[in-house]
């Protein structure tokens, strides 16, 4: 099947943790303001250079047209006129210098707030030289508080963690209870059942009504036991353990597909059967969350998945032709938790999760997960 190159919408983006983050085109909201003259505004956004800059510039002219009408423009008087307007031009250049100066570290603190707006929890206020002590203690207050943010941010990524590890180990036993012990007990009566139906037929053959519920009891087990085993595979795939996050895969894609009006592709590396097992895990969540994603929302005619595996990393695509959606939309709305669950799950790798969709040209959702988890909480 020939790979579909997408129009590029929303680029990668790495995700963070368990945060509530700002929607992408939001604003802070900001208190009203009292109505005033549109040149009177303008005057007051001038900037603070700017207004100093004026300031000096009107106290030249005054003055010097004050020199000038008491002095009358004698030559004499000229040359401290000159001198005059030297000093206070003077004035004006060492006054804007110290103005820029000292404004510099406002300007720190500005960048330093734009980059936490955007999620940026990592940046910090820059110790400055130039800055006085009262601008100085609000950058120092600043970087005590997202340094306390940092910290909280931490343990909640630790709690998230353990909570997702929990949940997958208690699965992971639950399946291992149902195949190895109600789907054993129940492949046992089937066995027993189908040994009672060849009694009655061989030794009773005259009691049909006796061999007919027996078949009908028989084929009813069976049904169960089909239906354990196939609990025991939703809630923890054992072919991810046994052979690997490729076939495990592939084996999803049947399921879906078989259940589903679309066709599924999967073309996966066979270097990534040899995945850290978290890693798979995760890869597998995600894949299994898209693909069912697609074929419920976005009646896709295809879905191709593909996992690749280099030396350092390992990626998975899965790409639908169906309906599409606005994906700022989406994240604004969060109407359910399935992009929600697969960010998370990503971010608690320290992996990269983006979404490339919009209306009427299908979705494509990418992971990147670097094989090197040293450092990682």
């Amino acid at each position: 099947m020939p790979v579909r190159t997408p129009q590029p919408h929303l680029s990668a983006r790495r995700v963070g943790p368990a945060l509530d983050r700002p929607a992408p085109n939001a604003r802070p909201v900001r208190p009203a303001r009292p109505a005033v003259p549109r040149w009177v505004e303008g005057v007051l956004r001038v900037p603070l250079a700017g207004k100093l800059a004026g300031a000096n510039a009107i106290i030249v002219l005054a003055a010097t047209a004050a020199a000038l009408a008491v002095h009358g423009g004698a030559a004499a008087d000229a040359r401290v006129l000159l001198i005059l307007g030297l000093a206070l031009g003077g004035s004006l250049v060492v006054n804007l210098t110290l103005v820029i100066i000292a404004l510099r570290p406002l300007g720190d603190l500005e960048t330093t707030a734009a980059r936490i707006w955007q999620g940026d929890l990592d940046a910090r206020v820059p110790t400055s030289l130039l800055a006085d002590a009262h601008v100085a203690r609000i950058g120092g207050t600043l970087n005590v508080l997202l340094d306390g943010l940092t910290s909280d941010r931490a343990r909640m990524r630790r709690l998230a963690a353990e909570v997702i590890s929990a949940g997958d180990r208690e699965r992971a036993h639950i399946a291992r209870e149902l195949h190895d012990s109600a789907a054993q007990t129940l492949a046992a009566l089937v066995y027993q059942l189908s040994a009672a139906e060849r009694d009655v037929t061989d030794h009773v053959p005259g009691d049909v009504e006796l061999a007919e519920r027996l078949a009908q009891i028989k084929e009813m087990a069976s049904s169960v036991l089909e239906e354990v085993r196939m609990l025991a595979h939703t809630v923890h795939p054992r072919v991810l353990d046994d052979l690997g996050l490729p076939a495990a895969l592939r084996r999803l894609g049947r399921e879906i597909q078989a259940t589903s009006r679309a066709t599924i592709t999967i073309e996966a590396d066979e270097n990534a059967a040899h995945v850290p097992a978290p890693l798979a895990s995760v890869l597998y969540r995600v894949a299994q969350e898209a693909m069912n994603n697609a074929v419920r929302h976005a009646a896709p005619t295809n879905v191709e998945v593909r996992l690749t595996k280099s030396a350092s990393e390992v990626t998975l695509e899965v790409d639908d032709d169906g309906r599409g959606f606005d994906v700022e939309e989406a994240e604004r709305r969060r109407p359910g938790m399935g992009l929600f669950t697969m960010s998370e799950r990503v971010s608690l790798v320290n992996g990269v999760f983006a979404i490339d969709s919009r209306p009427g040209r299908g979705t494509k959702i990418t992971v990147t997960l670097s094989l090197d988890q040293r450092g990682i909480a």
